[in-house]
């Protein structure tokens, strides 16, 4: 297996970045297929169990309240809504389900009581089970890790410069410290980032040190192209190119070579050969299903169309890291502590962001 180096420079990622285009590919196939085996890809279900109404200000997403975007909410999914999706999942191929609430961080209470039931209730239909939830601090990391809990995402977004021209509403330091607080337990880290926000390569390559050094590094990253939503800050980018995506696929796959690379959202801007494309540069995991939390992705017949025709095979549960043990709640180590953690609220403002927000006022 390749070396997995934790020193990785800015400067070292962006020559990689910009190797001649056959180059590139070339050397992440290469690394691809010493460290996974290519011609399996995973298959995940991202399921929005909490929908809008979110206090931050991301500019990029339709879920935040303080923007008028065609995006309709509802209340935290009830267990047995949440079972029924997961089985719906598996029995089209998904391996994973991915649980993502529009929340800024983890309260205890109710809610999280109810979120905990549900990762106990994927697991034990035989599902890798993944939340993104927000900042949580390391007694609910532990509690989710005791419910089941295989993986927790929390992207970096971007690179720590420009994440402050995205989201003004919380800090880059909050996402690595909730990061560090994952790590305190048994559960995987999946954290990734999105390109097309407006950023320039560098940003790409910081965003990847800011990865690449963490140690271990993340089990998963997922690279997303922004999909722009009207209403949002970010309405008005144009779609980023296939070629750049390959790039940032590529170029992840070298610099962590035992990462499952994700392809994330704007699949529906690619085609079958971009996608391909992608595949063979080292990603290895796709979202199914029509939705990615709130914008649109590929039919899942179609995504098995082309595993078909590229002869791929669904990664089976489980592959990576076994299966945790769930801890029923009445048997738990960790008790919710009331916890009212002070993450951080940098004290600037965006400028497009606030834009956005004045333009929902008068729409509504």
């Amino acid at each position: 297996m390749s070396a997995t180096r934790h020193n990785w420079t800015k400067e070292e990622i962006l020559e990689i970045y910009n190797k001649p285009f056959m180059e590139l590919l070339y050397e992440a196939a290469t690394v691809h297929r010493v460290n996974h085996d290519p011609n399996v890809v995973q298959v995940s279900t991202l399921l929005s169990i909490k929908t809008g109404g979110c206090s931050e200000d991301c500019g990029y997403c339709p879920q935040a309240a303080r923007y008028h975007t065609d995006i309709e909410g509802n209340d935290l999914m009830s267990v047995q809504q949440v079972k029924a999706q997961a089985l719906r999942a598996k029995s089209t191929g998904s391996s994973r389900v991915c649980m993502g609430a529009a929340w800024r961080n983890v309260k205890d209470g109710e809610e999280f009581d109810q979120v905990l039931e549900m990762v106990r209730t994927i697991n034990k239909l035989e599902m890798e089970v993944c939340c993104t939830l927000g900042m949580v601090t390391e007694n609910q990391a532990q509690r989710l890790a005791e419910a089941g809990l295989y993986a927790y995402n929390h992207n970096l977004d971007s690179s720590e410069e420009y994440y402050k021209e995205v989201i003004s509403t919380r800090g880059y330091q909050d996402r690595l410290d909730t990061i560090d607080n994952v790590r305190k337990t048994n559960v995987t880290v999946c954290s990734g980032g999105i390109i097309g926000m407006g950023e320039n390569i560098e940003d790409r390559a910081g965003m990847l040190v800011a990865l690449s050094t963490l140690n271990p590094q993340p089990e998963s990253t997922p690279i997303n192209a922004l999909v722009a939503v009207e209403g949002t800050p970010l309405e008005d980018q144009k779609p980023v190119s296939i070629w750049d995506m390959v790039r940032m696929v590529a170029t992840t796959r070298i610099v962590m070579p035992e990462t499952q690379v994700r392809l994330s959202a704007g699949r529906t801007q690619m085609t079958r050969e971009g996608q391909a494309m992608c595949f063979f540069a080292g990603a290895n995991s796709i979202f199914a299903g029509d939705k990615l939390l709130t914008t649109p992705n590929p039919d899942v017949n179609e995504d098995m169309k082309m595993f078909e025709e590229l002869g791929l095979n669904p990664q089976k549960p489980f592959t990576k890291k076994v299966q945790p043990q769930t801890v029923e709640a009445q048997n738990s180590e960790y008790q919710s502590l009331g916890e009212k953690p002070k993450w951080t609220r940098p004290d600037h403002t965006i400028e497009r962001n606030e834009a956005a927000k004045v333009k929902a006022k008068a729409l509504k």
